[in-house]
């Protein structure tokens, strides 16, 4: 790490040590796909939950393992299949004849890191199942409230929605993501380098060379650290202006949520801590705002139908307003 020419205001060296660590047991498996392990990490930190489209193959499920077993916490790991119930997902009460009484026999999503795989194969009634206990971190069957382990985090992967078989998910599911993360296929240096690694190793193999190296409690301590990192008032505005002009512009249906401002936030703050900064700066905010945004807001039919994406119309938002100095 270069030099700090400020003075920090707050000690970021334990965060910083952390993750480097998490990030180098991730690459010693992954080859590239740089901006998905940085935004992961991101999340993590900013206490948001993470969406990763790619086609099949792309490493999508093998970087959401290799992050749950880089943490000393509990895994699970959900199919998602167009059959799959929500007492799948959540659990459910059964009669116990001894006692004579009901007892909440808990789903898989009670534990720390869940892995949802191929998401979007499910029907909305399993969608909605997730919607309280991705945004309140709980529970609630039968009028008990039961409360997720800390820390909580959901890694979903999904096909993009061409692919046969599949579901668009609720807009009210993808706002519970704090990033929607687009795999791209390796370039031919990558793919060289993947073969070279794999072909001594299967994938079980491979997830035994990396060993957890952060625990529950020291994520805790960390994302308290990220509330304190400094925000300048004008960049409140500049972050409240990129959202605004998402529900001003011609080419979006429906613009971006007070959720997705937060969102932004949170995470601009998170890229400054793991950037070496205690403040965050217009590039923290910039970098973060495309994977916040990407699948909070809709096009107009008609620029669909142009071809035109989320992505290029996000970027001509932040380009239309004044960065601040």
């Amino acid at each position: 790490m270069s030099e700090e020419i400020f003075e920090q205001r707050i000690n970021l060296e334990e965060l910083n040590k952390a993750i480097f660590k998490l990030q180098s047991e991730i690459k010693k498996v992954i080859v590239g796909q740089n901006d998905m392990v940085r935004l992961i990490m991101v999340a993590l930190l900013a206490n948001g939950h993470v969406l990763i489209e790619g086609v099949p193959g792309v490493a999508k499920t093998l970087t959401a393992k290799l992050v749950a077993k880089c943490l000393k916490t509990g895994f699970s790991r959900i199919q998602f299949t167009p059959d799959l119930m929500p007492s799948d997902v959540l659990g459910t009460n059964i009669f116990n004849p001894g006692t004579g009484q009901f007892e909440f026999k808990r789903g898989p999503v009670f534990s720390n890191i869940i892995l949802i795989d191929e998401i979007n194969r499910a029907p909305a009634k399993t969608q909605a199942a997730l919607f309280e206990v991705m945004q309140e971190q709980q529970v609630t069957m039968d009028g008990i409230t039961h409360v997720m382990n800390n820390p909580f985090l959901v890694i979903a992967t999904q096909n993009p929605v061409e692919q046969e078989g599949t579901y668009r998910l609720p807009e009210a599911q993808l706002d519970r993501f704090l990033f929607k993360i687009i795999v791209p296929y390796p370039n031919e240096a990558e793919e060289i380098n993947i073969l070279q690694r794999f072909h001594q190793f299967t994938e079980d193999n491979v997830l035994n060379i990396v060993e957890p190296v952060i625990s529950d409690e020291q994520v805790i301590r960390l994302r308290q650290l990220i509330k304190h990192i400094v925000v300048e008032e004008n960049l409140i505005h500049f972050i409240a202006k990129i959202s605004v002009a998402t529900r001003n512009d011609k080419a979006v249906y429906l613009g971006a949520s007070p959720r997705a401002t937060i969102a932004i936030l949170n995470a601009a703050k998170a890229y400054a801590a793991l950037s070496g900064r205690d403040f965050v700066i217009p590039d923290d905010i910039i970098y973060t705002a495309k994977p916040v945004l990407r699948h909070r807001i809709i096009l107009t039919p008609e620029k669909e139908m142009e071809g035109t994406n989320e992505d290029e119309v996000i970027e001509k938002i932040i380009h239309s307003i004044e960065v601040p100095r």
